[in-house]
């Protein structure tokens, strides 16, 4: 389980096609104190740490999340935020978050507002994903808190720590981004459905 705290920001520095499966070797501050088998959040998708060599570790992706998030798009020189587990005596900071991406969304503007950023988004409609004024939503691994909440849109504003210190620097309008929405209303949403 993670809480949406991104620890660091990695940098892929390779991209190895194995079938339709990619493993990608990548660079980040904590290299030294990975283990193999250890979970770790890319961009919000959990992955399995399967080498390490140095500076380096190595994680595969297969088809299945390819496709439905936004690691399949990554590219040598990209950046990706990065959380190990919480462990069980840890902080709970965030919100539950268990690396699972429910679907992808875009960017649709970033407003500058004198210090800080308005990040607006919208994502398809047709998987039953919703967000609630004030509640809780992973992007790309950030737990970030929801306004503006429409039918298939959101607003989140970003601080000045949160943007040096994620990915949310580097997105512009028309970028992918991986989405998990939270976990207690995705359970309130399919027992609702049930009656």
């Amino acid at each position: 389980m993670f809480t949406g705290i991104v620890e660091a920001i990695g940098e892929v520095v390779d991209i190895h096609k194995e079938g339709t499966n990619i493993t990608f070797t990548l660079t980040c501050p904590f290299t030294n104190e990975l283990k193999i088998d250890q979970s770790l959040s890319h961009n919000g998708v959990c992955l399995t740490v399967i080498a390490i060599e140095g500076n380096l570790y190595s994680v595969t992706a297969i088809d299945e999340t390819l496709k439905k998030t936004n690691l399949g798009k990554l590219e040598v020189g990209s950046k990706v935020n990065l959380e190990r587990c919480m462990p069980a005596n840890g902080r709970f900071d965030g919100h539950i978050v268990q690396g699972h991406v429910d679907q992808i969304g875009r960017v649709t503007a970033i407003t500058p507002q004198d210090g800080s950023w308005l990040y607006d988004f919208e994502y398809e409609p047709e998987g039953q994903n919703i967000t609630v004024e004030k509640g809780s939503i992973c992007i790309n691994g950030t737990s970030l808190t929801v306004f503006n909440s429409g039918t298939n849109t959101f607003r989140v504003a970003i601080i000045p720590y949160t943007y040096e210190h994620t990915v949310f620097h580097t997105l512009k309008v028309d970028d992918i981004v991986n989405l998990e929405f939270d976990i207690v209303g995705k359970y309130i949403r399919k027992m609702m459905n049930l009656g």
